[in-house]
């Protein structure tokens, strides 16, 4: 009796943010059932919530398509502190690095076609620097993160909130720092890596109605970015 009434306020939770998620899609639906045709025809906003309503509805079959998203990152902000930590109780010194961005969808309609290239929503990353997860957000075991919003609008931005090793950030910071043009950086997130936080994926973590994320790339590139190819 005891061992039930300790599980009652995690379901009890977990029943609200399934509520909550599935509120959110219904809300979206409309814009998710379109064919994958019509997106050369829709606003950035409504592709965004095209791939999210997908990713929980229809993740088999979006899955056909190798859904990933490429974050170009456009401005960079490394903030460090050292004392009172703003998530725990804990004193200590803690770096995060926040990248404003301009997201892309690549989709691939069949083996026989080439790549397709979407623009969708801005946004921001926001990435936790250390040799652990981090405190704030709070994240399973493997997970790096996730894909929200926290606007209105929801999800017409994507937010992504995660954490690197202090590994990975010693190998890419040179080229998010370096002042030559035609040096870039971009976060990318591959299709089999993107997951829907909803009941029965117990290894993500996340808001009701994110997406979570177990593996985050960095690609850097020394030549000018190409963007006659997306499609807008």
């Amino acid at each position: 009796m005891d061992h039930e009434s300790a599980r009652r306020p995690s379901t009890d939770l977990e029943e609200v943010n399934e509520r909550v998620r599935r509120e959110v899609m219904k809300a979206i639906e409309p814009y998710g059932q379109r064919p994958v045709s019509d997106l050369v025809d829709m606003s950035d906003n409504e592709r965004t919530k095209w791939l999210f309503w997908n990713l929980h509805e229809n993740l088999d079959e979006v899955r056909a398509l190798e859904p990933s998203l490429i974050g170009q990152v456009i401005r960079t902000q490394l903030t460090v502190s050292d004392g009172q930590s703003m998530w725990t109780d804990k004193f200590g010194l803690e770096k995060r690095a926040e990248f404003s961005c301009k997201w892309q969808l690549l989709l691939k309609p069949s083996s026989y076609e080439a790549e397709q290239a979407y623009s969708i929503s801005e946004g921001w990353i926001d990435l936790f620097i250390g040799d652990r997860p981090p405190p704030h957000p709070s994240l399973q075991p493997g997970q790096k993160g996730y894909l929200d919003s926290d606007s209105a609008l929801y999800p017409n931005q994507l937010f992504l909130y995660g954490w690197v090793s202090e590994g990975v950030w010693q190998e890419i910071k040179a080229q998010l720092y370096n002042a030559s043009s035609n040096c870039h950086t971009d976060i990318f997130l591959r299709d089999n890596f993107l997951f829907p936080v909803k009941p029965g994926l117990g290894f993500l973590s996340g808001p009701a109605g994110s997406i979570g994320i177990t593996n985050i790339e960095f690609r850097t590139s020394s030549q000018p970015r190409l963007t006659s190819w997306v499609r807008s």
